[in-house]
């Protein structure tokens, strides 16, 4: 047993086959690494330890799956390494921006061995303090014992707030695709056709397009969620069996992923036809998502955007019936990673809204079941900041006109 775990190491290299062509150019990489780097410097920091998704994603192209075990992107003032599981073989080292390290499963904690081998102990140690179990600080602790541990998750979400020209490029490509989930969807609407049939056809259809505008990149986690009747109260329920009836009320939500990040489309319709109560109410939600548009402009707060919009559904009498934020920020997200926080249209978000932001409009309300006109009404578009005004690069209709699908 001992010859044998001799032969099994602790850490390796997988070098095999070549470098893919990354999601942005060397120049994009070097922009971010040099900002975060001058953070280092000022912040006096020796080494950042990346550990959650978007960050690592960010800075070194490279979207890991967990599945339970962790990962690393080790940034110091000269080189960074990703660390990544021997189960995925060279992949992370065939998508790293950098160099990449691999721990095995062979002995427990290699991973934390690894990490020693990237970093010297002794130091200031910049680490995600939101994404850190308190198992994992706790081996932090005992592998650098002589080091300070510093937060650099705030710092690195306000970098990530303001988007460089690539990624707003990007970005509005995954609204394109978006736009063509959206279409797909209208397609496959109809009286007795399941939730989870229209979702099929939605997603293929925006992993198709993704796979041609982006050939050099991995298909992974673009997803629909169709909801109808009952099922559209929530913003986030999940597909189902049940199928669309005469008059439902169909939530459209629409989600390509290109390397991580995340864009959407999200739309009411109604099949076949549409009652008294819910025109209503729908009209309503369009009117403050229309003045939610207007409002989005470099120089507003966000929670005065948040404070005005309220002032609409007051006067309608619904205030009560909002069920989230009118919008968050865009870029490295997903509906498992990624939050820039600092960015959302809320009541307690001071921000000011800068030129190459990118944020979202998405108002909200839900009328419970047995009341006229029930079910959950959401509109969605995204809107990039500019130095004048904002540009909408959400092209599918909304609205009654548009949205109540007869096929």
């Amino acid at each position: 047993m001992g010859e044998i775990m001799q032969e099994l190491k602790d850490i390796i290299e997988i070098h095999n086959g070549n470098r893919v062509s990354n999601t942005f150019s060397a120049k994009e990489y070097a922009s971010r690494l040099g900002k975060l780097r001058t953070h280092m410097a000022d912040a006096k920091i020796d080494h950042v330890l990346f550990s959650s998704y978007q960050n690592i994603n960010y800075y070194s192209d490279f979207l890991y799956y967990s599945f339970g075990r962790f990962y690393a992107l080790v940034v110091d003032h000269d080189k960074q390494t990703s660390l990544s599981a021997n189960i995925d073989g060279a992949q992370p080292w065939r998508r790293t921006v950098g160099d990449n390290l691999i721990y095995t499963d062979w002995t427990r904690d290699n991973y934390f061995k690894a990490l020693q081998q990237l970093i010297k102990d002794g130091g200031r140690i910049g680490i995600e303090f939101d994404n850190m179990t308190m198992q994992n600080m706790d081996k932090l602790k005992t592998a650098f014992p002589k080091s300070e541990f510093v937060d650099v998750s705030v710092a690195c979400m306000q970098m990530r707030m303001i988007k460089s020209d690539a990624e707003i490029a990007l970005i509005k490509h995954g609204a394109q695709v978006a736009d063509i989930g959206g279409a797909a969807c209208t397609e496959a609407i109809a009286p007795g056709v399941p939730e989870h049939e229209v979702a099929i056809h939605s997603t293929d259809a925006m992993i198709r397009e993704i796979a041609k505008r982006f050939p050099d990149s991995e298909l992974r986690d673009t997803w629909t969620w169709f909801q109808s009747g009952i099922n559209t109260d929530g913003a986030h329920n999940p597909v189902t069996t049940k199928k669309i009836e005469r008059g439902d009320i169909l939530s459209v939500n629409c989600f390509p992923m290109i390397s991580g990040y995340y864009t959407a489309l999200e739309r009411t319709l109604f099949s076949e036809e549409v009652s008294d109560a819910h025109l209503k109410l729908w009209e309503i939600n369009v009117q403050v998502h229309e003045r939610g548009i207007e409002l989005i402009q470099p120089g507003a707060k966000c929670c005065d955007i948040a404070l005005e919009l309220n002032e609409i559904y007051r006067e309608h009498g619904i205030l009560d019936r909002r069920t989230f934020g009118y919008g968050h920020s865009f870029g490295v997200l997903s509906h498992y990673y990624g939050r820039e926080a600092g960015l959302e249209l809320r009541e307690d978000i001071n921000t000011v809204l800068e030129p190459n932001m990118v944020i979202s409009m998405e108002p909200m309300i839900m009328i419970p079941e047995g009341e006229p006109g029930a079910g959950g009404y959401r509109e969605h578009d995204i809107l990039v900041v500019g130095e004048d005004g904002s540009e909408n690069i959400t092209g599918f209709p909304y609205g009654p006109e548009k949205n109540v699908i007869k096929n």
